[in-house]
């Protein structure tokens, strides 16, 4: 017998995914267009830069044939920025996603057009100051396959630490707007985060459901008690007249 699958994706199963983003990589060598599902890859000719999706970096990284630029949004300046945002400029909320890369009233024909998650948000073209819905699996991907191509890892290292802190606290604080029968936002939260405090989230949502409809049980009962005793009581005095 098969065990039941858990609600929503596993942290794995986000990170997976996260390999699908693009970045910008250097090559090292000359290598022709490869023919994906997802359409053809641009032809490497060093030293101009390419975007790649994500796998196809880390396996020439691997091979020593490119470099990956890190995405602008993971320099210590702008992770610094960020972390600022979030414990004094607006320490009840997430920082703003990235911006689209597209205008409302520019926005390209439909099949040109691309969404959430998957925007160019780590690419070289990136802005800084803001963290892509992949941000916490894409930098701990990066810092582990090329830290030698992200200037001052150590210090990167360290304020992702402090970002994942403060945010899961966010998270974990936000809940009790929800108890209070409030709505709990999660614009700017990425994946990864979702992914860890879905178990925490559900968990509070589900005693807070099984709570409640003890109330209503106790509430019914009373009820029920309370017009069980008035009829006996009508009978008696019907009774006694």
């Amino acid at each position: 017998m098969a065990l039941p699958l858990s609600a929503g994706l596993t942290p794995t199963e986000v990170a997976f995914l996260c390999e699908m983003e693009m970045v910008t990589v250097i090559p090292r060598q000359r290598l022709e267009s490869i023919s994906l599902l997802s359409g053809p890859t641009p032809a490497l000719r060093p030293p101009h830069r390419s975007p790649l999706p994500l796998w196809l970096a880390l396996l020439l990284k691997r091979q020593r044939r490119a470099n990956i630029l890190p995405p602008p949004w993971l320099l210590p300046l702008s992770l610094e920025r960020i972390l600022k945002y979030e414990t004094e400029t607006s320490p009840e909320t997430f920082s703003p996603p990235p911006p689209h890369p597209h205008p409302i009233s520019a926005r390209p024909s439909p099949s040109d057009s691309v969404s959430p998650p998957f925007l160019p948000s780590s690419t070289a073209d990136a802005p800084a100051g803001y963290l892509p819905y992949h941000w916490l699996e894409l930098g701990e991907i990066l810092l582990e396959a090329c830290p030698d191509d992200i200037p001052d890892s150590g210090r990167v290292r360290g304020l992702l630490r402090d970002l994942r802190e403060v945010r899961m606290a966010k998270m974990r604080g936000s809940v009790s707007a929800v108890e209070g029968g409030g709505v709990m936002s999660l614009k700017g939260v990425g994946a990864m985060e979702v992914a860890e405090g879905r178990g925490f989230i559900v968990g509070v949502m589900d005693g807070l459901r099984k709570l409640g409809s003890s109330r209503e049980v106790a509430r019914r009962e009373r009820e029920e008690e309370g017009g069980a005793g008035g009829g006996d009581d009508e009978d008696e005095d019907m009774g006694f007249e």
